[in-house]
């Protein structure tokens, strides 16, 4: 149930297939390249605090092998445990001012500077398994174009279907 499962997607076989799995899989289009899942590390890390959600994809650059995070903080009504995640089944959050994105590479983290884009948490599920709930299966959609270096930058046909247990939600006062 940890593990990642890479399913390819029949029209691009770089990226997963979009599925409401679980299989802890992610996978976006960077300009000419690909931000993707790893089985280096855990693919998705959840923090809510003050208010505010942070969801957070790890992953690498496929040409390069470089690691790199997307962290998309947003305003949240409060979620005291993974369980709270199913909120956000068929919810989006546009990419306005209330949305900021962070974009960590090499150890560097910037603050995007974002045109237009969109996170579509498309389902939101609990898994129970021998009838105890086990984790919060969150599959969804994302796109965003941002200024970089003062020309548009576009992550596009971003997909995503994690499972989130409570080793990988924190929530703080």
């Amino acid at each position: 149930m940890d593990r990642t499962i890479f399913i390819p997607d029949e029209d691009d076989a770089t990226l997963p297939a979009y599925t409401e799995w679980g299989y802890n899989s992610f996978g976006a289009k960077y300009d000419r390249d690909y931000f993707l899942v790893s089985n280096a590390v855990q693919p998705c890390k959840i923090t809510y605090s003050n208010n505010l959600l942070q969801f957070a994809l790890f992953g690498v650059i496929e040409s390069s092998g470089e690691k790199m995070s997307l962290t998309f903080t947003f305003p949240s009504p409060e979620m005291r445990d993974f369980k709270d995640l199913v909120y956000f089944d068929n919810v989006k959050i546009d990419m306005d001012s209330t949305c900021e994105v962070r974009m960590s590479r090499n150890g560097k983290d910037t603050v995007l500077n974002i045109v237009s884009g969109e996170l579509y948490f498309q389902r939101a599920q609990l898994l129970s398994i021998d009838d105890k709930i086990n984790r919060v299966i969150l599959s969804g959609t994302f796109d965003l174009q941002f200024l970089q270096s003062r020309f548009p930058t576009y992550i596009s046909d971003g997909r995503f279907d994690v499972g989130i247990t409570q080793n990988y939600f924190y929530w703080q006062r």
